[in-house]
């Protein structure tokens, strides 16, 4: 055999290798990025999902509960897109669809559930970062387009809320806790912490909020200034009778 020719056909056999190994890495490197992406949206789906389903927890709107089931959506029809024959995702394409369609009908007025106040400084912290969760959500899901400008300023202001209500309503319960542990100084430094918190704020409930927090550090200043009053005017009462002590000393006996 000719060996040009032979050495035509090695060559051709080493392309065709290295073109299937390279075809073969290609796809590969496809199917890890598609596995990645597909790891990233199952993430969101989780996370998003276990946000939802403290709706029965904390007060949602039905904007905030849209803005989620929208942002699950988004992520299974990526999916689909990343598997457009795996028909488990197209119908879970339309059960999420027929979830926003509820939530759209049967939604009441208002929040999902009224709000609870924090029992324990741990609920209180559970709360607060469930609450700041939500904001960055529906921050996010706003810079993608996919919240409007004034939904989201709406909610953001309506999260704000609810974060404040969760520090102050934890500020007086600890206040109280102190006044009864008999530690003023405590229960002031809270209250005090709450007011500033409250500073800002013009809201209806934080211009409430802000009476009830001054009135009651109002009464604990005036308890302590009375008790301080009270212990003065004891202790010269005692000078008192000390010095008639020293100036006509004790009664003799004869």
């Amino acid at each position: 055999m000719n060996i040009g020719l032979i050495i035509a056909l090695v060559a051709i056999l080493l392309v065709l290798v290295v073109g299937y190994n390279i075809i073969l890495q290609y796809n590969a490197k496809i199917a890890t990025a598609k596995k990645q992406e597909s790891a990233r949206y199952i993430a969101i789906i989780d996370t998003t999902e276990e946000l939802i389903g403290h709706a029965h927890h904390l007060p949602f709107s039905k904007e905030l509960l849209l803005c989620l089931n929208h942002r699950i959506l988004d992520a299974v029809q990526n999916m689909c897109e990343l598997d457009p024959k795996n028909k488990q995702l197209e119908q879970r394409v339309q059960h999420v669809k027929q979830q926003i369609d509820n939530v759209q009908a049967n939604f009441q007025s208002g929040e999902s559930t009224t709000f609870k106040v924090p029992s324990t400084d741990k609920q209180a912290i559970v709360m607060l970062k469930l609450v700041k969760r939500l904001r960055d959500t529906v921050r996010n899901e706003h810079n993608k387009g996919r919240f409007g400008t004034e939904a989201y300023v709406i909610e953001n202001a309506r999260l704000e809320s609810i974060q404040v209500r969760i520090n102050i309503e934890n500020v007086v319960k600890r206040s109280n806790d102190a006044i009864n542990r008999d530690q003023p100084g405590t229960a002031i430094q809270l209250l005090r912490k709450g007011l500033d918190v409250l500073a800002t704020k013009n809201d209806p409930y934080s211009v409430q909020a802000r009476e009830k927090l001054q009135a009651m550090h109002d009464e604990i200043i005036k308890r302590r200034q009375s008790q301080n009053a009270t212990e003065m005017q004891q202790m010269a009462d005692r000078e008192r009778e000390e010095d008639m002590d020293i100036l006509f000393g004790e009664k003799k006996k004869w």
